[in-house]
């Protein structure tokens, strides 16, 4: 028993930090403006969400003025940022495709060309004649 006790960690004491009132306006006036989230302040300097959230009730100036404050979405710069984003990456594929069209439009021509063959037409598809002549078909023949 004493041999599992010689292997147990103890658990350190985080030491108590003190932010200053100067430093704790300044992350509500971030979150404020969208510039950072509660989340990201409370990851950042490893305090709780919930010592932000008392932070922003004492100083957001949205809470002076009877504003609701919609505290976590995101920034709109964020956003756009992640729309260009996916707009180029979109892009980016339609140009590949593009180019693959191209290419197999240039291999079809060449194609043609080589072999005398008109390779477009054959590949078109035959419309059916259907189930043939509906006169047949009423009268039950």
């Amino acid at each position: 028993m004493a041999r599992a006790e010689a292997f147990r960690i103890k658990p350190t004491k985080r030491q108590t930090r003190v932010f200053s009132e100067s430093f704790r306006k300044a992350k509500v006036r971030e979150i404020e403006r969208n510039l950072t989230t509660v989340t990201m302040v409370s990851r950042e300097f490893e305090v709780s969400t919930t010592a932000v959230y008392k932070w922003l009730y004492k100083y957001s100036t949205f809470r002076a003025r009877q504003l609701r404050l919609i505290v976590e979405p995101m920034s709109d710069a964020h956003k756009i940022k992640e729309l260009r984003k996916r707009i180029q990456e979109l892009e980016q594929l339609v140009g590949q495709k593009q180019i693959q069209i191209e290419f197999k439009e240039k291999m079809i021509e060449l194609a043609e060309e080589m072999y005398q063959v008109d390779i477009k037409k054959k590949l078109g598809l035959k419309l059916s004649n259907g189930s043939g002549s509906t006169e047949r078909n009423m009268d039950g023949k």
